[in-house]
């Protein structure tokens, strides 16, 4: 591709979309350009508190635990109180947090921080992914997940480098800064953003319930919805599973942690590099088309690492991943604000979330139960496994509910509409920004941050 062309399909990919869309992605950037916590927590506690391997994991996933709470409950609050107050409250709530690490010391102390600080960083995304469906055209949804994830590992690549270059100012210090730039994603939101919730009752009409009467169960009850849902589980445990097994399987192979550093690194070059691009090449393709390919990929990659043996053959298998999640990611985002009621997109979102956040939880401790007994190979083969029942799940399932055109849905067994209508009127108010305006932590913590920014 000739850079000409490569401009083109550049500008392409990021014109076109209204102007609150970039702020939200500025904030989203600028949130992971500061995400010190999670990327140092695990040293933090060994290196300098003294705290065992053992604590500083079980507070890891005490963060995943808060996560698998502060979805739903982001959810709720996105469309019961709006989505600029949620992002707001819950990024001074996830700051206040971040800072609260760098005076407290006791072991419970920072337990009980570190599990708000999961609520809070989980429950904003809800009204992030609520926010974009509201502003963005459905035809440009896709695109728009894609950016805004795009801008979620860039900016999490800076952090790393950030965090690794000011490590010398001390941890706590880096904790600050966190705070700091979380806090100033609020002000992003509070000073740019208006509110985009439609207003209470607008599906009425149509015969839609109240938002006061749909709770999360009637959510599940949406069954396109939750066969969208369960076979994203399966996507997220293939996806995370990789962050625990590979370096036990590298490590059984005789290679180094640094080893296993550089492979796992691939993952976030590849994204930075390539997600511009592989949007590019996927807009305007079937969503279930694209979520089977994506699962394909996961399977591929994750079940050729059982032949894998060296660093380089390691690293092939992380790009073919990789690949399936930067497909994956935009696409199921996308696909569950068209599945949703534009009056409950938020708890939609919430609940999708919260099967990355139980993913993130209990993938972990299955594959290192695997690796332990089984055996390394026996995971793989079985992340092949699971990810070819997700692609099948895909085409057969949710072929046509994902194809319905997004005015005119089919009902479903809850009588909740499935398919939200496209909020494009309120994306028409705001300035389009020019095409040149627009331009974790290792095995623990990335897991945590894929789904959405936050």
């Amino acid at each position: 591709m000739s850079i000409a062309s490569f401009s083109r399909a550049l500008r392409g990919t990021v014109s076109g979309l209204p102007g609150g869309f970039w702020w939200l992605w500025t904030s989203t950037l600028v949130n992971r350009t500061g995400a010190f916590v999670l990327t140092f927590l695990s040293l933090y506690l060994t290196q300098e508190l003294g705290y065992s391997a053992w604590y500083a994991g079980l507070v890891v996933a005490l963060h995943g635990l808060g996560g698998v709470a502060g979805s739903p409950l982001g959810g709720v609050l996105t469309d019961r109180w709006g989505r600029r107050p949620t992002m707001i409250s819950m990024h001074l709530a996830g700051g206040a947090c971040a800072a609260a690490l760098a005076v407290v010391t006791s072991a419970l102390g920072i337990a009980v921080v570190v599990l708000l600080m999961g609520v809070a960083m989980q429950a904003v995304r809800p009204a992030i992914s609520a926010t974009i469906a509201d502003l963005v055209p459905e035809s440009g949804l896709r695109r728009a997940f894609a950016l805004n994830y795009w801008a979620l590992n860039l900016g999490f690549a800076i952090a790393a480098l950030g965090g690794g270059a000011a490590i010398f100012l001390g941890y706590r210090t880096l904790f600050v800064a966190d705070a700091v730039a979380t806090s100033l994603c609020a002000l992003i939101v509070f000073l740019r953003l208006p509110e985009t919730r439609p207003e209470s009752g607008s599906d009425t009409a149509a015969g839609t319930p109240e938002e006061k009467r749909l709770s999360v169960l009637d959510v599940l009850k949406d069954a396109p919805f939750r066969t969208l849902l369960l076979l994203n589980l399966l996507v997220c445990l293939i996806f995370t599973a990789p962050w625990v097994g590979l370096p036990l399987t590298m490590a059984a192979e005789g290679l180094s942690a640094d080893s296993y550093g550089v492979v796992i690194a691939v993952n976030g070059v590849v994204i930075v590099a390539l997600q511009l691009l592989v949007n590019r090449i996927t807009e305007k393709r079937s969503p279930a088309a694209l979520l089977t390919v994506s699962a394909l990929l996961f399977a591929a990659g994750t079940g050729v690492t059982a032949l894998a043996g060296t660093p380089l053959l390691f690293a092939a298998t992380v790009v073919v991943w990789t690949l399936g999640e930067m497909v994956h990611v935009p696409t199921n985002a996308a696909a569950t604000a068209r599945l949703s009621p534009e009056h409950a997109r938020g708890r939609y979102q919430g609940v999708m979330g919260m099967s990355w956040a139980v993913a993130g939880f209990v993938a972990p401790i299955l594959a290192g139960w695997v690796v332990d007994g089984p055996g390394p190979d026996v995971l793989w083969i079985g992340c092949a496994v699971v990810g070819c029942v997700a692609a099948a799940g895909y085409t057969l399932l949710l072929r046509q509910a994902l194809t319905e055109k997004g005015s005119e849905p089919e009902a479903v067994d809850n009588g909740i509409a499935p398919v939200a209508a496209t909020a494009a009127a309120a994306a028409a108010d705001d300035t389009v920004l020019p095409a040149a305006d627009a331009a974790e932590e290792g095995a623990r913590g990335k897991p945590n941050t894929s789904p959405l920014s936050g």
